[in-house]
């Protein structure tokens, strides 16, 4: 993964793991990385970033965890396949996806009521 780069901003609220988890579960989502794509080890891209390697660790969990990435002992972690046909997104998986927004909107500074009107504008006129 040389491009796109992933940054945090130590001043921001939101922290660093999850800025590290938005960044790269949109990353994932929109396709920039694709699957089988590897990661940085998790504590080559803590040295890149200057932060503990544990923060990193949390990140990759957690997207783990939402079925964006896997990790294999000895083989890195890699972008996941995306699931086979339409299937019902997971609970968790709009959780984590409801984070990276939100932390995501938070870093740009947008407060509770932009953030709930940016999600309804995306919505559409039709949803309730």
């Amino acid at each position: 993964m040389n491009e796109p780069a992933v940054r945090v901003d130590t001043t921001s609220q939101v922290p660093p793991y999850a800025q590290i988890r938005a960044q790269l579960g949109a990353l994932i989502l929109t396709g920039q990385l694709a699957e089988g794509d590897r990661l940085p080890t998790v504590r080559q891209l803590a040295t890149d970033l200057g932060l503990a390697p544990g923060t990193v660790a949390r990140a990759y969990r957690e997207l783990e965890a939402a079925d964006l990435i896997r990790t294999r002992r000895g083989a890195g972690s890699r972008v996941a396949a995306p699931p086979a046909g339409p299937t019902p997104p997971h609970a968790s998986q709009l959780a984590t996806l409801a984070r990276d927004f939100t932390s995501s909107a938070r870093a740009l500074g947008a407060d509770t009521e932009a953030i709930l009107a940016a999600v309804r504008g995306a919505l559409g006129p039709d949803s309730t």
